[in-house]
């Protein structure tokens, strides 16, 4: 991805089935590897809790590590590999890619509420974002209790500590805690008392897997993770079923249990961890990706208008790399020969702290170094890149420097469709203004626009203009002064998503269709920002 967005966090779990039988076991290496194996899904911070097996009174039952720096999971298992106490049975950790709130320890999970019973404490980490975090706070403090905080993660943890405390158990609490949540997660937590337990929101839009032995049980955001740590096949690591409970007893017994209704809502995965966020080492998701990248090819021949031999094909590097190599493999098959190579080399290292802004603006185009040579003057140069959210970077920095090379004409192909709604279920894009593809509907609205937003649905306004006219109006848009290359834009369809993915994935950014009543909330509140000119969170 060109932009740059912060994204979804990590959690990790490991659970001991029998007692500990020596110093720490190996459960803090279990953890530190699950971590470790996430690392892409945390940068802001990381925190890990270790419970003892056997708490003795006038000792703490759990220890809690966190750190904020600017190397957060390098110390957090730092901390594991010389501070662990014993014995030590449940092993919680996660890694904080924050989307909102300080870049602070205090808002690093594991949250933790004490409580001198230990079946009343609780730790509690997730991957989530709820879009009525205000309503659930508002209910919670008129029933006489005095939240200290207003963080997801903190409200979360008192809610089902309250219902541990009028004495439900681990399932009935978390049961009655989330009934009324509105929005994404993947919870894992533990109990003083030796309960430990993962659950996902019913639509399972963030994603869990866990793994079971007659050792440990293991969860994790990603299955890549788990096989890692326990050296075991993709079909030995099962996804948290959305809307249960994954709940693993002090003596180790483990059930699944049902947290809703009865009839559960359909599944609405986040197509986003499928294009962009989860690791590609993942068999599933290197397969849809390398067919998210086939499923271009029509479109971007159309587009390159000019025969096979001029065209250079090329990615922007990393996260497209995939579906670039499944692009390489429909070319091969239908074309034989074809000229492509890498362009576009990120380099990592490169920062500027030169004060003047235009200077700043000159070096930022060399964000991206260039393979000179590969592209000669009247070539097609197509560029596959997996999403195109602002379009900052690409304007900026990236269409510039592919510009110097001298094709003719530039095709930028998008595996994913355009980005048209604002997310809330944890990716960083939650007002309309910062979306490119909204800008260009307003470019195409023109003086009505205002009076459009205010009175029609946004998936009507999208209506009026065909794929090719608003796709034209988004290049003109990202072409930046002074660029001699023609540019076009390509962008997957929905309906070819959903092939790519095999399943009725999660579409919210592309098509509106959001899968919870908090969603539409925040789309009706993105506009209404929108148009009262303020830059604030929809939710």
């Amino acid at each position: 991805m060109s932009d740059d967005m912060k994204h979804e966090c990590a959690v990790a779990m490991a659970v001991l089935r029998k007692p500990p039988s020596a110093a720490g076991d190996c459960g803090g290496t279990m953890l530190s590897l699950l971590l470790e194996k996430q690392h892409n899904r945390g940068q802001d911070g990381a925190g890990a809790a270790i419970l003892s097996a056997k708490p003795a009174p006038g000792s703490p039952p759990f220890q809690i590590f966190k750190s904020a720096s600017s190397t957060p999971l390098a110390d957090i298992l730092g901390m594991i590999g010389r501070r662990v106490a014993v014995p030590a049975r449940i092993f919680l950790g996660h890694l904080r890619y924050a989307t909102f709130g300080r870049n602070d320890v205090a808002f690093c999970h594991p949250f933790v509420h004490e409580s001198s019973e230990l079946a009343h404490t609780l730790l509690l980490a997730g991957n989530f974002n709820l879009t009525n975090a205000a309503t659930l706070f508002a209910n919670y403090s008129r029933h006489g209790s005095f939240p200290t905080s207003k963080a997801d993660g903190y409200l979360v943890t008192e809610l089902v500590a309250h219902e541990l405390e009028r004495g439900a158990g681990i399932v009935a609490a978390l049961r009655t805690a989330l009934k009324n949540a509105d929005g994404a997660w993947t919870l894992c937590g533990a109990t003083g008392d030796g309960w430990a337990f993962a659950t996902r929101d019913p639509h399972g839009i963030r994603p869990g897997f866990y793994y079971v032995s007659d050792e440990v049980v293991a969860v994790a955001s990603e299955r890549p993770a788990i096989q890692a740590a326990f050296d075991v096949p993709p079909e030995d690591v099962k996804e948290l079923p959305p809307g249960e409970a994954l709940v693993v007893s002090p003596e180790g017994e483990v059930q699944m249990a049902e947290l809703g209704a009865a009839v559960k809502p359909q599944p609405r995965h986040c197509s986003f961890e499928r294009i962009y966020f989860s690791r590609a080492n993942d068999r599933d998701i290197h397969r849809e990706r390398k067919a998210l990248g086939a499923a271009l090819l029509p479109g971007i021949l159309k587009a390159a208008e000019a025969p096979l031999e001029s065209i250079f094909f090329s990615y922007i590097p990393n996260s497209a790399r995939i579906a670039f190599h499944g692009l390489l493999e429909r070319l091969f098959e239908e074309y034989g020969k074809i000229r492509f190579g890498e362009i576009a080399v990120k380099d990592a290292k490169f920062r500027t702290f030169i004060a003047d802004a235009a200077a700043r603006r000159e070096f930022y185009k060399h964000v991206y170094d260039v393979t000179y040579g590969l592209v000669g003057a009247g070539d097609t140069l197509v560029v596959l890149d997996d999403s195109i959210v602002r379009g900052n970077t690409m304007k900026n920095a990236i269409l510039p420097m592919l510009d110097r090379l001298g094709p003719k004409r530039i095709v930028i192909a998008s595996s994913a469709p355009p980005i048209r709604y604002p997310d809330c279920y944890g990716i960083d894009m939650s007002t309309l203004g910062e979306l490119v593809a909204f800008r260009a509907l307003v470019n195409l609205l023109g003086s009505d626009a205002v009076r459009e937003l205010r009175q029609t649905p946004l998936h009507e306004l999208y209506a009026r203009f065909t794929d090719g006219e608003h796709n034209a109006e988004i290049a003109r848009l990202l072409t930046p002064p002074g660029m001699k290359a023609e540019v076009k834009i390509v962008f997957q369809t929905v309906e070819d998503l959903h092939k790519c993915l095999g399943y009725a994935a999660g579409d919210w950014y592309f098509t509106g269709d959001y899968p919870t009543p908090g969603g539409r909330r925040v789309l009706r509140r993105a506009i209404g920002n929108y148009l009262g000119k303020r830059s604030e969170r929809s939710y």
